[in-house]
């Protein structure tokens, strides 16, 4: 078992020393492209085992293609700006609210995040250093630089002269914490499961006594601002009694009354007019209000009462009918989520504070139904989690309708992996609002957008020249572009000649992002090399990227170029705990990077990525990297074997192989064929998939288990496994680069002279020398093999011990099968015959219902009644010779299915390769396989002492026996076997000194060994 820390140590410095990295990169200056572009790590913590997924992938995708001879960029990206940066900041500030931000002093606040950013980007660099990642680490961008914001500018100029630019009056999704609008992007990110009280609250109808309307909500801080109540014209609605007074509510909602009589059926249309009391009409807030139900085609009869209260103010949809209805929005709210002033005794108070006061207040005024609970999706703030509000306030935006339907074309040009990314990408382009790019904060881009204090005529700079031209103060101190010395650049009004001031918003930190297809590659300076290096061929990030930098980068590139930045979308899931819980760093699941770097290597952690399903989550936990690293021992266990035997430098393998060369060889080209399509269709998990089971089944439990007897004298078999586990450490280096680098290193190097495992070509493979029919015939041999393993268990019969005789029974293919593979059969199952024989076998055929169901929907249930009058023999047949099956006017596949292989008899079915067939063994122990089982009990107990004695495959011994007389004759007649399976010079039958007793049913042997100097 390898030692992944001491490994991956000696390997970084190794590739340090000798700057392996750089050599490969020179390798390859010049030569075609590989367009990367590094989606920007948040500099805002050290790194989490999560960010070791996105930077595991996108390294191997670099390391790939610098293999496959392609120049590369390698650079990475720091993403700089906004909340992620100000929370970290305030808290190690011990700052709450913007309003201590400003007491602390926006400059020094703003130095901090700088300070901290500085901080952060080192661990991050070092961190990624430790996972194996190559970048150039020195020429890293930072979302935060002049040359990105200027980018930005430029970007945003030319939406302004689109007319796209605006100044709307909105209400917007509200962190209270923070102080600012998000966007529609961010708020998608930040949902949670939450449990809130909800209220169900009676309306006094004017001029009918005790009648009331029955209304739901699950805000009622919101009650404060209500202007209207919505019914939905095309529902029915009841008029209901219960305790002496008349409620009015949806009929599908009824059973919320508990008790009750209808007393009258009426549409919502009826209703539509009529006048109520509010629950605050007393607040100065809600003078002149007149309170009218209102028709709304979107209120649902099942939800709630099937009343929707309206508070215009409070709600984005609210707001968008109050709009159509002409009805007063009153925004209850200041920027901290405090109650304004004309509240009344709700001035002052906290949005979150306020609900139990609110119920009382209801009571008292006989306005309160009852009081509910739902648990529901609630929007929270993606960086300081935080419950939202809906707050009616001014933001910048950029309209999305003019270029919604170029973004849909060009994300459906994009190659999608997984392929729903697309679908992901069209929902959201299709039903997205405008983009609100404005945040009321400190640390971000700079607006570049200047207005008029005399005559409000508005400005957008698009470039550091245009600033300098226009501006009339405020330059000199301008050290770089963020507040607060930006807001003190003062420009000339073209119009009146009065002075204009900056906005004092900072930008969506998604900008500073989407920006980098053109900051990063000098679209501004030098457009010949960003043509070299535009459209990035492959970008990588988790799915909720969709809605995030995917968005942003191919919005910011339509404006630009019109076409999407981007070629090839790789897209990936989140990382859970190994139970599949979401890490919370408040609990007890979370694992950091650095944590989980020490205990199980940065190898385990690659590999436990590589082989996830992307539409799947990372299950990461330290008893699953126990098992991928059982997984990589195989590949220090494959590189001891090897060594054992190679005595000297490879030598031609030649073209006279046994069957089991010929098959594993195909089974290379095969494995680098799978791998090479696998990564080029981005499906990498398929790829580190299918070279796990080449190296641990193929190689290792297979392959090594057939030549063992062969090794030693056959000099063609060193000679294969020396060939096939070069080429498997090529493939497996961009995955794995520590462990493959130490392998190569230790037994390889000295006879290639390659300097490192990564400077090798990638190994392409020869579809010529794939012999499909052979590697088809080996996989049924292995299932055989497993179904006659399993018999033994089942029995009591170890593996080691033969048995008489192997039946086969199956169709003619498998007849034929079997005649080829008969020695192998013979060897590998241990039996002294194997026959292929006629058998009755039972079929019994289901059909798969997780894959048939998605496809077939409602009519599997008929497809089922008809499978169950086919005849199963027949079904079965019918794959194998047609690889599929008419059910009904449908093609099935044999994933379609599942089938179970019986026999009447005693035998194990199996199924393989489109082969089925049952295995029979003859366990009968006759006098000679007994004999043979003694002495294989003898040899392995042999081979246990010299294992105890920690003797090498070299060291000779001297084997000390004694027993009775039968059993020393049955010893006697193998002694040849014996020798050279123990490395026994000698065999002395006499009473060892201090011997080990053996005992096999009714037989005792005592032996001792002796190492000969």
């Amino acid at each position: 078992m390898y030692d992944p820390r001491k490994v991956e140590k000696e390997m970084l410095e190794f590739w340090e020393k000798n700057k392996i990295f750089e050599k490969l990169a020179k390798k390859n200056k010049g030569k075609k492209k590989f367009r990367f572009i590094d989606g920007p790590i948040t500099a805002n913590n050290p790194m989490g085992v999560h960010h070791g997924y996105a930077r595991t992938l996108k390294d191997l995708y670099q390391r790939y293609k610098a293999m496959q001879g392609f120049d590369e960029r390698f650079q990475n990206g720091f993403d700089c700006h906004g909340l992620p940066i100000e929370v970290e900041v305030e808290k190690e500030l011990g700052l709450k609210s913007k309003r201590d931000i400003e007491k602390y002093g926006i400059n020094n606040f703003i130095e901090k995040c700088k300070e901290r950013i500085n901080k952060i980007t080192k661990i991050q660099t070092k961190q990624s250093i430790r996972l194996g990642q190559w970048m150039d680490w020195k020429n890293s961008y930072y979302t935060m630089s002049d040359e990105n914001i200027l980018h930005i500018w430029y970007f945003l100029k030319k939406c302004y002269e689109k007319g796209w630019i605006y100044k709307g009056h909105k209400v917007l999704p509200w962190c209270p914490r923070c102080g600012t609008s998000l966007s529609q992007h961010e708020v998608s990110e930040g949902y949670k499961t939450l449990t809130h009280k909800t209220v169900f609250v009676k309306f006094p109808l004017i001029g009918k006594k005790n009648e009331y309307l029955l209304v739901w909500t699950t805000t009622p801080w919101t009650l404060s601002s209500n202007v209207a109540a919505a019914v939905n014209p095309d529902i029915m609605y009841i008029k209901a009694e219960k305790d002496g007074e008349i409620y009015y509510l949806s009929k599908k909602t009824s059973k919320v009354l508990g008790e009750h009589k209808v007393l009258e059926e009426l549409k919502g249309s009826e209703m539509v007019g009529w006048k109520y009391n509010g629950p605050y009409d007393e607040l100065e807030a809600q003078r002149g209000i007149e309170h009218v139900v209102v028709p709304w085609g979107d209120v649902g009869e099942e939800d709630g009462t099937g009343i929707v209260h309206i508070a215009p103010g409070c709600g984005e949809e609210d707001f968008e009918l109050g709009k159509k209805l002409g009805l007063k929005a009153i925004s209850p709210l200041d920027e901290y989520g405090n109650f304004i002033k004309g509240f009344g005794w709700l001035t002052g108070m906290y949005v979150k504070d306020v609900r139990d006061k609110i119920f009382e207040d209801l009571k008292k005024k006989k306005m309160l139904f009852k009081i509910g609970e739902i648990t529901h999706r609630y929007p929270t703030c993606w960086r300081c989690k935080e419950e939202l509000v809906f707050r009616m306030t001014d933001s910048w935006f950029i309209k999305v309708d003019e270029i919604r339907d170029k973004l849909i074309e060009e994300a459906n040009n994009v190659f999608w992996s997984p392929g729903h990314g697309k679908k992901l990408m069209n929902d959201w382009l299709k039903n997205m609002g405008d983009w609100n790019i404005s945040r009321r904060r400190y640390w971000g881009l700079p607006i570049p957008i200047w207005i008029c204090e005399d005559c409000g005529e508005m400005t957008v700079i698009g470039s550091l020249e245009e600033l300098k031209e226009k501006a009339i103060s405020g330059m000199d101190n301008l050290k770089d572009l963020h507040k607060p010395q930006i807001d003190n650049v003062i420009l000339k009004c073209p119009k009146c000649g009065g002075k204009m001031k900056r906005i004092p918003e900072v930008g969506d930190c998604w900008l500073d992002a989407g920006i980098v297809p053109f900051s990063t590659l000098k679209y501004l300076e030098d457009r010949n090399y960003w043509k070299e290096w535009f459209p990035a061929e492959f970008v990588s990030e988790m799915r909720e990227q969709v809605r995030l930098w995917f968005y942003s980068m191919l919005f910011m590139s339509v404006v630009l170029e019109n076409r999407a930045p981007y070629e090839k979308v790789l897209m990936f899931e989140k990382v859970y705990d190994e139970k599949g819980q979401e890490m919370h760093k408040s609990g007890k699941n979370v694992i950091w990077f650095d944590d989980a770097i020490e205990k199980i290597g940065a190898d385990v952690m690659r590999w436990m990525y590589a082989k996830t399903n992307l539409t799947q989550n990372v299950l990461f936990g330290y008893n699953i990297g126990k098992e991928i690293r059982k997984n990589l021992d195989y590949l220090m266990n494959i590189s001891k074997y090897i060594k054992t035997f190679m005595n000297g430098p490879p030598e031609k393998i030649g073209e006279d192989l046994e069957k089991e060369d010929r098959w594993i060889l195909s089974r290379l080209e095969s494995t680098k064929k799978v791998v090479y399509e696998s990564l080029e269709n981005l499906i990498p998990y398929a790829a580190a998939r299918n070279l796990e089971k080449f190296f641990i089944n193929d190689i290792s439990r297979n392959y090594i288990k057939l030549v063992r007897d062969r090794i030693k004298e056959d000099k063609r078999v060193p000679n294969i496994l020396y060939l096939i586990f070069l080429d498997t450490l090529k493939l497996m280096a961009p995955f794995t680069p520590f462990i493959t680098e130490y392998i190569y290193q230790d037994l390889f190097r000295k006879f290639e002279g390659k300097e490192s495992i990564h400077l090798f070509d990638w190994p392409a493979h020869d579809d010529e020398k794939i012999d499909t029919k052979i590697e088809d015939m080996f996989e049924v041999m292995m299932k055989i093999i497993e179904t006659s393993n399993a018999i033994r268990q089942e029995e009591g019969i170890r593996l080691r011990h033969p048995v008489k005789e192997m039946i086969i029974s199956g169709p003619e293919k498998l007849e034929e099968y079997v005649k080829y593979l008969e020695p192998l059969l013979k060897r590998v199952g241990n039996v002294k015959n194997v026959k292929f024989e006629k058998a009755k076998m039972n079929y019994e055929v289901k059909l798969n219902y997780p894959v048939v169901g998605p496809k077939y929907g409602k009519q599997v249930k008929d497809m089922e009644k008809a499978l169950k009058n086919m005849n199963g023999e027949e079904i079965v047949n019918e794959i194998e010779n047609n690889n599929f099956v008419k059910i009904l006017d449908k093609k099935l596949k044999r994933e379609d299915l599942v089938i179970r292989v019986s026999s009447p008899e005693e035998g194990k079915g199996f199924i393989v390769n489109e082969v089925s067939g049952v295995v029979f063994l003859d366990l009968e122990e006759t006098p000679e396989i007994f004999e043979e089982r003694l002495i294989k009990e003898l040899i392995r107990n042999v081979q246990q002492a010299r294992k105890d004695n920690k003797l090498t495959i070299e060291q000779k011994i001297k084997l000390i026996l004694s027993s009775d007389e039968s059993t020393e004759d049955v010893i006697k007649g193998w002694l040849e076997k014996i020798k050279k399976s123990t490395g026994a010079i000698e065999i002395l039958f006499e009473e060892p000194f201090n011997g080990k007793l053996l005992r096999y049913k009714d037989r005792k042997i005592k032996f001792e060994i002796e190492v000969i100097k």
